[in-house]
């Protein structure tokens, strides 16, 4: 549905995305993370169509974003970081402008305002003004903007900056409901509600891509991707001396009164349970889980380099 091939965007000296190539399937969820600058929001706006690539190409459902224009951005609903909402009107009103600035036929201006107005739960909304709305319900008028004209495939940029807890799981919640119906890419720096939400993620740092693939995957090939947990019946420092010496294990530490490690793979983890019991020691614990996506996020940016994120 969406297919970004050695994206390019240039502003006169500065490089703001370079040779980026990634493809999201239609129905597929994909979060795009990178730090402040990375070239996330750039990108989504090559794929709206706001921007030109300086050199590659972006596709929407195999329409060339540059060659043909308007055919894709008839597909897509883009949600902005900051939606230029126009205070004086109406929640209603404003949908019904943006309805006449898509072109949306005239006989199904109205029906599709109300569609959106029900789809985003803005109902008791509709008649206050856009500009006297909390944070949390202006974001609401923004995802129904986007999703006038029942598009293919929405881009939704930061959807849910700014907003309380129960706020952001209002939002989740609608982005979730959307999930498999379109074709979804939406930026976010809250990781957590990245890992609830997509189904892939890519991450962009210094304006180039440095990993693509499910959170698990992208565990799976960090060095010390498994976190582990364990307890056993020992002395602290010869535990310690023990795990230190098995190769592949990273990072001991305690926590909690338990000994926390990365392991490399699982191999690794039975290496340590083999050990332990070798020196007649009785395990208490030993449990594992994958890094999360916050601790993937850091190893692949570390310090901006997209070196050692590749790697």
């Amino acid at each position: 549905m969406i297919e970004v091939a050695h994206l390019t965007k240039e502003f006169g000296d500065f490089t703001a995305v370079r040779d980026v190539s990634f493809t999201i399937a239609p129905g597929e969820c994909v979060g795009f993370l990178g730090p402040n600058g990375a070239g996330k929001t750039t990108t989504m706006r090559v794929i709206a169509g706001i921007f030109p690539p300086t050199t590659g190409t972006v596709r929407v459902a195999g329409h060339d974003v540059q060659r043909e224009p308007d055919a894709a951005r008839r597909l897509v609903g883009y949600f902005p970081e900051n939606a230029p909402y126009y205070p004086e009107m109406s929640v209603e009103e404003y949908l019904a402008f943006v309805a006449r600035a898509k072109r949306l036929p005239r006989g199904v201006r109205r029906a599709e305002v109300e569609r959106v107005i029900g789809a985003t739960s803005l109902g008791e909304m509709r008649r206050r003004l856009v500009g006297k709305l909390s944070k949390g319900f202006r974001q609401r008028v923004g995802l129904a903007q986007a999703l006038l004209g029942d598009p293919q495939v929405l881009i939704l940029d930061e959807p849910t900056s700014g907003l309380d807890p129960e706020q952001v799981a209002d939002i989740r919640e609608l982005v979730k409901g959307l999930r498999g119906q379109r074709t979804i890419i939406f930026s976010s720096h809250i990781l957590s509600e990245v890992s609830q939400v997509a189904q892939r993620v890519v991450i962009i740092n210094r304006g180039r891509v440095v990993a693509e693939d499910r959170p698990e995957g992208l565990a799976r090939r960090i060095e010390g991707a498994v976190t582990v947990h364990l307890r056993a019946e020992a002395p602290e420092s010869e535990l310690r001396a023990l795990l230190s010496a098995i190769p592949g294990v990273h990072d001991l530490a305690v926590t909690d009164g338990r000994l926390r490690f990365h392991a490399r793979d699982d191999a690794v983890v039975r290496e340590v349970s083999r050990a332990v019991t070798a020196q007649g020691w009785i395990l208490l614990e030993l449990s594992r889980d994958s890094l999360s996506l916050e601790e993937i996020f850091l190893r692949l940016v570390h310090d901006g380099d997209p070196a050692r994120g590749a790697a």
